[in-house]
């Protein structure tokens, strides 16, 4: 069918996030791992396209999402989201900016919105200033990332070296007044020149008076959330059949294995949790990766019972990275763990694990890639944002979520085997 909305991500677990959120409608969402190589066909109403470009290079940044943007009006898309992480992982250069001016040239659109808050995860934004939690964004974790570290949390300060425009707000003040108060606030900035619209929401109603006042512009950008109402809204206008396919679940076998390359906050409580049940886990040290190579790893996994869905992790306290950074640089350390997860994943699927849990949007990338696997469609979702995927790996049927750090509750890793064990 024709696809009513086209989506792209700077990483493998936003987009999963994203098609997750969308697909709450019932409706089919198919997410794509890169831009395809083959033309558009047996498209779903949303397509998802995951790129890897969060901290890529400008240029490729850019590069590749005009690619994917390119694929999806093939596709018969009208109307475009470009998603980010709900924290605004950029640097002062890009790449959230550069790439939504690339997509606003090629869409001969002069204006766009960014909203990146996340209700139901903690994300709100508030006279422009994001929140994890209770906590400015340069209070939170997020201050020690160690790809894209966040020391202010003013969105527009945050966005205005990345653009060549004038950006501007439209508070919550304004959002509170509804979606006619909204389009004119946005009206009113273009008449002024101002082409990026950072937007406050601090509660999914906030949500949902965006959705409805943005829904028609060519270009909108942000978290997944802000996209969450959309499917209602093209339900309840026409644009999207009310008979459009609905997904459905494959019947899989309980061999599992779980796999953690993040660090960060959340994701050390969901290892802990994990672990402190007596679950079979190998921790990874990249400093021993790096002189030894994964075969200890590998051979630990050849001799477990998939059907205790082991975990394999390298996940640490920002402590522990440090240390490794030092040693092996921030990109090198990186993809030490990486190559490792992806071997192991590529392992336990070939001895049999038929579901596949991933932590960390660079080891769901890599992870992805080792498997093979180029589309996805989106099943139950676990976790507000993170939703079981079905795809083909191998010759095999496999269940895959990809989830990004900070997502979840500390329960997560049974609670994904227990969602997919009652559909």
């Amino acid at each position: 069918m024709t696809t009513v909305l086209g989506c792209i991500a700077d990483d493998f677990t936003g987009a999963t996030d994203l098609a997750g959120l969308l697909a709450r409608s019932g409706v089919r969402v198919s997410l794509r791992i890169g831009v395809p190589d083959t033309p558009p066909s047996e498209t779903a109403a949303f397509e998802v396209i995951a790129l890897k470009s969060r901290t890529a290079p400008v240029e490729e940044a850019i590069a590749e999402t005009r690619a994917a943007l390119k694929w999806l009006q093939a596709a018969g898309a009208q109307r475009f989201f470009w998603k980010y992480c709900s924290t605004f992982d950029s640097t002062a250069e890009g790449n959230i900016g550069p790439v939504a001016e690339a997509l606003m040239a090629d869409l001969r659109t002069d204006q766009t919105i960014y909203c990146p808050a996340f209700p139901e995860n903690g994300r709100a934004i508030f006279m422009g200033n994001l929140f994890v939690g209770q906590q400015p964004l340069a209070e939170s974790p997020m201050r020690d990332h160690p790809l894209t570290p966040m020391r202010d949390s003013n969105l527009m300060r945050l966005l205005q070296p990345q653009v060549s425009r004038p950006v501007g707000l439209a508070d919550r003040l304004t959002v509170a007044q509804g979606s006619d108060a909204l389009r004119n606030e946005l009206a009113q900035l273009k008449a002024n020149g101002v082409a990026h619209v950072v937007v406050d929401a601090v509660a999914n109603s906030d949500l949902e008076i965006i959705a409805e006042a943005c829904r028609n512009m060519p270009l909108m950008t942000g978290g997944s959330a802000v996209a969450m109402p959309l499917p209602a809204l093209y339900l309840a206008d026409g644009t999207l059949s009310a008979d459009a396919p609905k997904a459905k679940a494959p019947q899989l076998g309980v061999a599992t294995i779980v796999l953690s390359g993040s660090c960060s906050a959340m994701t050390n409580k969901q290892v802990a949790d994990y672990t402190s049940r007596g679950i079979p886990a190998f921790q990874l040290d990249p400093l021993a990766l790096a002189e030894n190579g994964p075969q200890k790893a590998l051979d630990w996994l050849s001799r477990q019972d998939l059907d205790k869905a082991p975990i394999i992790y390298a996940t640490a306290n920002p402590q522990s990275v440090r240390a490794a950074q030092e040693k092996l640089g921030v990109a090198g350390a990186g993809e030490i763990v990486e190559s490792t997860l992806s071997a192991c994943a590529v392992a336990a699927r070939d001895k049999g694990a038929r579901r596949v849990i991933v932590a960390g949007g660079e080891t769901s990338g890599a992870v992805t890639k080792a498997l093979g696997v180029t589309q996805l469609d989106i099943g139950a979702e676990i976790a507000p944002g993170v939703p079981w995927t079905y795809c083909q790996s191998g010759g095999h049927q496999i269940a895959l979520t990809l989830k990004s750090g900070n997502f979840g509750t500390e329960t997560f890793f049974t609670d994904a085997q227990e969602k997919l064990g009652a559909v």
